[in-house]
């Protein structure tokens, strides 16, 4: 895995890059599709690839264990095989899963304990044990497991918290370390900084990250309920000290201007379920503004739904139509928003590379930020 910087916003920390992995390259700043259980929901691996234009796609370790299960993937060949995407795949370790199920978990130091919320069976994740899972599903990029606090929590929860995952993170690189992957091409651990919205916690945490010396690094414990002012804050702290020659990856953010703010402070790469879980809803983003297509106001509407945006589904499809596949129940209403606002996420974070290519991200951003975020 290499990462090259070919250019850096001269009046911002934003910077355009190319990561090269086994299974192709990926051009930063990225967005990377959430395809949790192996699949982007809705929408087809050809339109993620050929429409979307999408460049690596995120899978979970958590889902992917319990539905199909380690042993399908094995025999498949790994995720790759299985869902037929032949581009990089990243896979975030189920911290946040972990996270997400308080009511089903317990953290100890030898791991989480956990029920399964399929079936209510249990079981038990280790920092050792989610390595070995994310060899088996096959990805690019493994995540280290940590544990994502909540916000807002006790600065000294966030501390034994924070100092319990570095030492989960230890025990990560040693089982990547002494293991091979089973597939014969390359597979890198990104280690995750936490620390709440603690500055000092923060810089500690980043700090220790940046000294393992790992091919790339995250950002975790972000776009959890905080503020967007306390994300950018922290954000910021970890980016200055993460090494600047290796990819900067903020979990799990975020709305457009989340992305652009964030590009501007030197992250990388980025993933998020909004564009999926809000197109499915009838929210969708477009270059000129936020359109809840359910509304009456598009009834009548016959032009594309984002001309100035390209693609199958944003120019062939008007808006009246789209509000009537909702309004009906039609399956297609969700398929067609979802490749919709994958594209225009995927159309954001590609104009965001050619504008700090060219030298004039800083003004651009603040006015796409304003321009992106207007209810239609």
């Amino acid at each position: 895995m290499k990462f090259d910087l070919l250019a850096h916003d001269p009046q911002s920390k934003a910077r355009a890059g190319v990561l090269t992995t086994a299974h192709g390259t990926i051009e930063t700043p990225i967005f990377m599709p959430v395809g949790t259980a192996g699949s982007v929901k809705a929408v087809h691996q050809r339109e993620v690839k050929d429409d979307v234009q999408a460049q690596i796609i995120l899978g979970n370790t958590y889902h992917l264990y319990l539905r199909p299960g380690l042993d399908t993937l094995r025999k498949a060949g790994g995720l790759h095989k299985f869902n037929g995407w032949d581009r990089p795949i990243l896979t975030d370790s189920g911290g946040y899963q972990v996270y997400s199920l308080s009511n089903t978990r317990k953290i100890k130091e030898e791991g989480v304990k956990f029920r399964s919320h399929i079936d209510g069976s249990q079981h038990l994740f280790t920092p050792e044990g989610v390595m070995d899972i994310q060899r088996v599903i096959g990805a690019d990029i493994i995540m280290a497991f940590d544990e994502c606090t909540p916000w807002p929590c006790e600065y000294e929860y966030a501390r034994k918290s924070l100092d319990m995952t570095h030492r989960w993170l230890k025990r990560c690189i040693q089982r990547i370390d002494e293991t091979e992957p089973l597939y014969g091409y390359e597979q890198q651990l990104f280690p995750i900084v936490q620390g709440s919205t603690f500055k000092d916690l923060r810089v500690k945490s980043a700090e220790f990250i940046a000294e393992q010396g790992r091919a790339g690094n995250a950002i975790g414990g972000l776009s959890v309920g905080e503020p967007a002012e306390l994300m950018y804050e922290m954000t910021e702290i970890c980016c200055d000290i993460l090494p600047a020659d290796k990819p900067r990856y903020l979990m799990g953010v975020g709305t457009p201007a989340n992305i652009l703010e964030n590009i501007a402070l030197g992250v990388d790469m980025f993933d998020c379920v909004l564009p999926t879980r809000n197109a499915r809803n009838g929210m969708l983003f477009t270059t000129q503004g936020i359109i809840n297509i359910k509304n009456k106001k598009w009834e009548q509407d016959f032009s594309p739904i984002d001309e100035e945006l390209g693609g199958y589904v944003s120019t062939f499809y008007s808006k009246s139509y789209l509000r009537h596949l909702f309004h009906a129940g039609e399956y297609l209403a969700g398929m067609a928003a979802s490749v919709h606002n994958l594209t225009f996420y995927l159309w954001l974070v590609r104009n965001a590379r050619e504008q700090i290519l060219a030298g004039t991200f800083r003004e651009w951003k603040e006015r796409m930020v304003k321009q992106l975020m207007v209810r239609l």
